[in-house]
C-alpha cells in the first residue's frame, strides 16, 4: 500500500518570523566580530572557537532539518526555531554586554531560561498537541537534564578546566544543573497549558493526520470501533484525536 500524506500549510508568524532573523542576523555578526576582533565580546578565555561552532550548528540546525526531510510535508517551524537561535543570541548578547561578569545572578538566569527554552522547542518539534501532561513532563525532564549536564560538560572543555573559577565550579555546576532542570519543567507545564487554551495550533511540524503505511494499515480500526470512540476516521481507518 502506498503512503499517503496531507500537507498542511501555515501562515508565517510575522513577529516570530521578524525575530528569528533578526536573531539570527544577530548571531551571526556578533560571532563574526569576536573572531575577527581581538576582545570582542569578552570573550577571551571563554570557549569562543566553541561557541563559534555550536551555536551556528544550533541555530541553523532546524532549517537545515526541515529543508531537507520536512518541506514537502510541513510549513517551517518559526516558533521553534526562534527559541533555539534566541538560546545562542542570548548567550552571545549576554557576553557582549559583560553581563555575566557585572550582574551576579545573570549566569543563573540564562540557565534557567535557555533551557526552558530548548526543552520548549524540543517538545513542540517532537510532540502532538494533544500529548498528555505526564508525557510532556517526562520529555521535558529527560531533555532539560541531559542539556545542561551536555552544556556543564562542553563549558568544562571548552574553558573552564584552565580558569581560575575552575576551584568553585562543583557548586556552580550543581547550581545551573538544578536552574536548567527547573526551567525545563516550568517549559513543560507553560507549552501544555498553551496546548489546552487552544494556543500553538499552528506550529509546525504537528500534523494532525495519519501518514498511512502498509503496517498502520493493517491496523485498522473497524466503522463501529470509530462511531464509539467518537473520533473522526482518517484517510487509512486510523484516529484522528
Amino acid at each position: 500500500m502506498t503512503s499517503v500524506a496531507v500537507s498542511t500549510r501555515y501562515p508565517a508568524p510575522p513577529v516570530i518570523k521578524s525575530a528569528n532573523i533578526a536573531a539570527k542576523t544577530g548571531l551571526v555578526l556578533l560571532l563574526g566580530l569576536a573572531l575577527l576582533v581581538p576582545g570582542f565580546g569578552n570573550l577571551d578565555g571563554k570557549g569562543l572557537v566553541p561557541r563559534a561552532i555550536g551555536y551556528p550548528l544550533a541555530a541553523f540546525a532546524i532549517p537545515f532539518i526541515w529543508m531537507t526531510w520536512w518541506r514537502p510535508r510541513a510549513s517551517f517551524p518559526w516558533t521553534a526555531d526562534f527559541l533555539v537561535t534566541f538560546a545562542c543570541f542570548s548567550d552571545m548578547f549576554g557576553n557582549f554586554l559583560n553581563l555575566y561578569d557585572s550582574v551576579e545572578s545573570f549566569d543563573n538566569m540564562v540557565h534557567f531560561v535557555n533551557t526552558g527554552l530548548l526543552t520548549a522547542a524540543v517538545i513542540l518539534l517532537t510532540m502532538h498537541r494533544s500529548t498528555p501532561l505526564s508525557a510532556v513532563l517526562e520529555r521535558a525532564v529527560a531533555f532539560g537534564v541531559s542539556a545542561a549536564l551536555v552544556w556543564e560538560i562542553a563549558e568544562y572543555f571548552a574553558f573552564l578546566r584552565w580558569s581560575p573559577e575552575r576551584l568553585g565550579a562543583y557548586a556552580d555546576t550543581l547550581s545551573d544543573m538544578s536552574l536548567g532542570a527547573l526551567g525545563s519543567v516550568l517549559a513543560g507545564f507553560c507549552v501544555y497549558a498553551l496546548w489546552q487554551r487552544g494556543h500553538l495550533a499552528e506550529v509546525a511540524p504537528q500534523p494532525s493526520w495519519p501518514i498511512c503505511s502498509a503496517r498502520r494499515a493493517r491496523r485498522r480500526a473497524s466503522p463501529r470501533q470509530l462511531l464509539r470512540s467518537g473520533r473522526r476516521p482518517s484517510a487509512c481507518g486510523t484516529w484522528l484525536p
